[in-house]
């Protein structure tokens, strides 16, 4: 697969500047990342951003919740009582990338921006505990955790949790995944979509994007076993299906979801067999592979026409399906 123009001029830049493929080691992935957070391009206003910390047992965990500005207000000569303009904000989980070992709230604060304002929902982004200080399951912990308070306590934000969601993006959509499978049956509001971009779902990939697209760009098939041994540690077991989702025996009544692959991207295969089980489980699925990017591409939105669209698409997304819940 040929790369997009603009993805090709950025990555030959970003290499030129020593900001591409960076060393696999937590210090060099970490300053990898915050490179990375600066092609988002314009900071997208959004009507107000607040940090706190969600408790857990674990002790806190920070996130950010956005709020999107307010509408225009609109003429109303006959009120009629079928509308909805009082009805609390939808709400979305955001769990960011970076292999479980990098990443925060700063680094896709972009991608959270954009979906709060263009799908008018409030976005509710964690800052989960990383690897290795704090290895496999912890992160998985804190999403859940996260996410229960949001479904329990979104009234508290001025949200519906009759109308929650997840989107995650790579280690967070796998997050995302594993978080849409644990709570698909709690009692009460349950998550009701989940946008998975390039998600890894499985420890034991040998298929064939991961052998063409060994070598990246962006993301390295060594690079992905750092990423995973660095997150299980020396005890982790890789076909737990809260590391592996794909290795669950039973995805039925997990919520419809959206999964968006990168074409040029060793995680290709694994976001198709992933659409493929939800899809044989009867769940709803779209599957979307967006042609000429590599891994991460949503990071570059300020640079790639491609990237730009499709956290558009993402975001058009979750405002369809808050409409239908």
């Amino acid at each position: 697969m040929t790369l997009d123009p603009q993805v090709r001029e950025l990555l030959a830049r970003l290499t030129d500047e020593g900001g591409a493929g960076g060393p696999a080691t937590v210090a060099g992935q970490r300053a990898q990342a915050a490179r990375f957070a600066a092609l988002a391009g314009p900071t997208v206003r959004v009507g107000r951003v607040d940090d706190r910390t969600v408790p857990t047992a674990q002790g806190p965990v920070p996130v950010r919740v956005y709020t999107p500005p307010e509408p225009a207000p609109e003429p109303v000569l006959v009120p009629d009582p079928n509308r909805d303009q009082d009805r609390a904000l939808p709400v979305t989980v955001f769990l960011h990338g970076g292999g479980w070992v990098l990443g925060d709230l700063d680094s896709q604060d972009h991608l959270a921006r954009v979906v709060c304002a263009r799908a008018r929902c409030l976005v509710v982004s964690v800052d989960y505990r990383l690897a290795p200080e704090h290895p496999f399951p912890a992160a998985v912990d804190d999403a859940e955790t996260v996410t229960t308070w949001v479904l329990d306590h979104a009234g508290e934000l001025g949200g519906d949790p009759d109308r929650v969601a997840l989107f995650g993006e790579s280690a967070g959509g796998n997050l995302a995944a594993v978080v849409a499978q644990s709570l698909r049956s709690r009692p009460g509001p349950r998550p009701v979509f989940q946008v998975l971009v390039h998600p890894v779902v499985d420890r034991a990939d040998d298929s064939e994007s991961m052998r063409v697209h060994a070598d990246g760009p962006v993301l390295t098939a060594a690079q992905m076993d750092w990423f995973w041994d660095t997150y299980l540690g020396p005890d982790g077991d890789g076909s737990d299906p809260r590391a592996s989702p794909l290795r669950s025996p039973d995805l039925r009544g997990v919520a419809p979801a959206l999964v968006m692959s990168a074409a040029v991207d060793p995680l290709l295969d694994q976001g198709t067999r992933y659409v493929a089980a939800l899809r044989a489980a009867g769940v709803a699925v779209d599957h979307v592979v967006v042609p000429g990017v590599p891994h991460a591409f949503l990071s570059f939105t300020g640079h790639v026409d491609r990237s730009r669209r499709a956290l558009e698409d993402v975001a058009d997304a979750l405002a369809s399906a808050f409409a239908h819940a």
